[in-house]
């Protein structure tokens, strides 16, 4: 074929074939694919990954983003929910360290955001196929990250997540599945950690806060639980509305004595049950106290005044949890 027929043939919007020796022209442009892109497209954006890659310390790329300042907005809502040991305006409770926010993936919790320390990427390479695709994930210096927790040596990892809310009868109705505890006055966050950790180790179906006890959205007492906080049922109210609700439910109502009351080997703790525990100090006020059904004393040494606010709770938590499990035996 002669040029003049080529270039006739190529004008009518036929294909014409190559000259001897000549490359195909989809073999020089590359194969189109239905999105558009040709392999010569595909072959360059897989390159450019390979670069990236390579700058990436051989690491595949990660969705990280950098932020260099302490005045992000989200480095700001963490920070200060730190510091206030309470939520977000939004609602998000602020959690730090690995296991605890592995322990935050593993309860189903919604995330909003998690940020990561220069010092802790190889964590982030760990964690970050846990965490949902539309969850923003921050990389910060050392000291901006140190700045915005509370742990005089940090792990380099922390995240803003939404805690399951429940009201006073959403943990009521859980009577009938478990022991509930109630608190007054529980101000250690690790002896309020510690009894929210026993009480799901245990099978409780819950746990009332009153007066004068921690909020649970304080980061120690997040750690003390080892990530109970996250899925056993709490509600925050006036200990004096909840025995009236308990008293319509037909709940037993018993409390902890350091030295006086029925022994505990020799208690009823069957269900439907509330277990109040006071302060270490002054124990659970009087007011309350007038109400119990029945007091309970753990017998110990009497060189020893009283028992740990936390012990003493895991203590009768466990002989609920035996005596349970004595019942239904076959």
């Amino acid at each position: 074929m002669t040029s003049k027929q080529r270039q006739g043939r190529a004008a009518d919007g036929g294909s014409e074939p190559p000259a001897a020796g000549e490359i195909p022209r989809r073999a020089r442009t590359g194969r189109a694919s239905q999105d558009g892109k040709s392999a010569y497209d595909f072959d360059q954006m897989r390159g450019e990954a390979d670069k990236q890659k390579r700058n990436n310390g051989g690491r595949q790329p990660t969705r990280l983003h950098p932020v260099e300042g302490r005045h992000n907005l989200l480095v700001k809502q963490l920070r200060g929910a730190f510091a206030r040991g309470e939520l977000t305006p939004d609602g998000h409770c602020a959690i730090e360290g690995v296991r605890i926010v592995e322990e935050a993936l593993r309860s189903g919790l919604k995330f909003r955001a998690v940020f990561f320390s220069r010092s802790a990427e190889a964590k982030a390479q760990r964690l970050m196929p846990q965490i949902a695709a539309h969850v923003e994930t921050l990389l910060l210096p050392n000291k901006v990250f140190a700045g915005a927790v509370p742990s005089e040596t940090p792990q380099g990892v922390a995240a803003l997540v939404r805690c399951r809310e429940f009201s006073l009868e959403d943990v009521l109705a859980k009577a009938d599945s478990g022991p509930l505890v109630a608190m007054a006055g529980i101000q250690d966050p690790g002896n309020l950690g510690t009894i929210l950790r026993s009480a799901e180790a245990f099978g409780a179906g819950g746990a009332i806060l009153g007066e004068g006890t921690a909020g649970v959205f304080n980061s120690k007492v997040i750690r003390a639980s080892a990530g109970s906080a996250f899925r056993l049922p709490f509600a925050r109210t006036k200990l004096g509305d909840a025995i009236a609700r308990m008293r319509d439910r037909g709940l037993r109502l018993v409390a902890t004595s350091s030295h006086q009351g029925t022994r505990l080997d020799e208690a009823n703790l069957s269900l439907p049950l509330c277990i109040f525990i006071g302060s270490e100090g002054a124990g659970l006020p009087q007011e309350f106290m007038a109400e119990m059904d029945e007091v309970l004393a753990i017998p110990h040494s009497p060189q020893v005044e009283s028992l740990n606010a936390g012990v003493a709770a895991s203590i009768v938590l466990y002989e609920a949890a035996r005596q349970r499990r004595y019942c239904h035996r076959p």
